[in-house]
């Protein structure tokens, strides 16, 4: 069963917030990182991990919990600031975000941190992992789930789409993908560098059930995220539509924010508008 802290639409609201907060902390606190897209994914891993998946904080182990993989391993400050909030590790480490020996590092590491299935950062390889754990539990006979999060950039890399090609072959009906869709990146604008729609129809196309949603909208994500769990013979794509830096009124949008850490006047502006 799923481990939840949250029960209402409006405290899954009130929750994301604070989740917001502490990523912008976090962030400042480290001088460094990726506010813009931990902004953007933070209310699709709050819905993912309080209201739907199937894990034990404090079992992280457990062989028949759901697998996660934060495949764009930079927004990790968002994935940390939930597994703070669900109980896998206590909230006074996230001031640690960066620092020298701490284990919640720029990238997530899952040799230094309890829960972390993957260590990824190196942009374009976790759907290739999440398609192998989700392989493995077919022929293990296994029920749980793995759920991938992308970045809309990442989706440019040829080796995503040898997974998205090899999973509805396999038929692994197990595996969601979700693509944080903020239309932003390192460089710029994702239709300026290099556009990916349709999207939608590109990956219906190669035979994934896609489901197109707003993802802020918290309803909206766990409405798809239980139809992703009912699909039966193929895989499923969530193509969530975000706004970078969402919630944060300087900040959304704007692609410098990317990995641009905020100094402490922005960060407790920041802070101000989310409370």
């Amino acid at each position: 069963m799923p481990t939840a802290t949250a029960s209402s639409d409006t405290d899954m609201k009130a929750v994301t917030r604070e989740l917001r907060v502490d990523i912008i902390r976090m962030i400042e606190a480290a001088g460094s990182g990726h506010p813009g897209g931990s902004l953007s994914v933070i209310d699709l891993l709050s819905v993912l991990y309080l209201k739907t998946l199937r894990h034990r904080p404090a079992e992280p182990l457990w062989p028949d919990r759901d697998r996660v993989v934060l495949s764009k391993g930079h927004a990790c400050p968002a994935l940390y600031a939930v597994m703070a909030k669900t109980g896998y590790f206590s909230r006074d480490l996230l001031s640690g975000l960066r620092k020298l020996g701490s284990p919640l590092q720029g990238h997530p590491d899952r040799l230094r941190l309890p829960g972390i299935e993957v260590s990824t950062g190196s942009l374009g390889q976790g759907l290739s992992i999440a398609l192998g754990m989700a392989l493995a539990a077919k022929l293990d006979k296994k029920d749980f789930k793995t759920w991938c999060i992308l970045g809309d950039g990442e989706m440019q890399e040829g080796q995503v789409w040898e997974a998205l090609l090899a999973a509805p072959k396999f038929k692994l009906d197990n595996l969601i993908a979700i693509v944080d869709y903020n239309n932003g990146q390192i460089d710029g604008s994702v239709k300026e560098v290099m556009d990916l729609e349709p999207l939608a129809d590109k990956l219906r196309a190669f035979n994934w059930e896609t489901i197109v949603i707003d993802g802020h909208d918290l309803a909206a994500i766990e409405g798809a995220y239980a139809q992703a769990a009912r699909v039966s013979g193929r895989p499923v794509a969530i193509v969530a539509k975000t706004a970078k830096g969402k919630g944060v009124s300087f900040m959304e949008h704007p692609c410098e924010w990317h990995g641009k850490a905020p100094n402490k006047d922005e960060a407790d502006r920041a802070a101000k508008e989310l409370c």
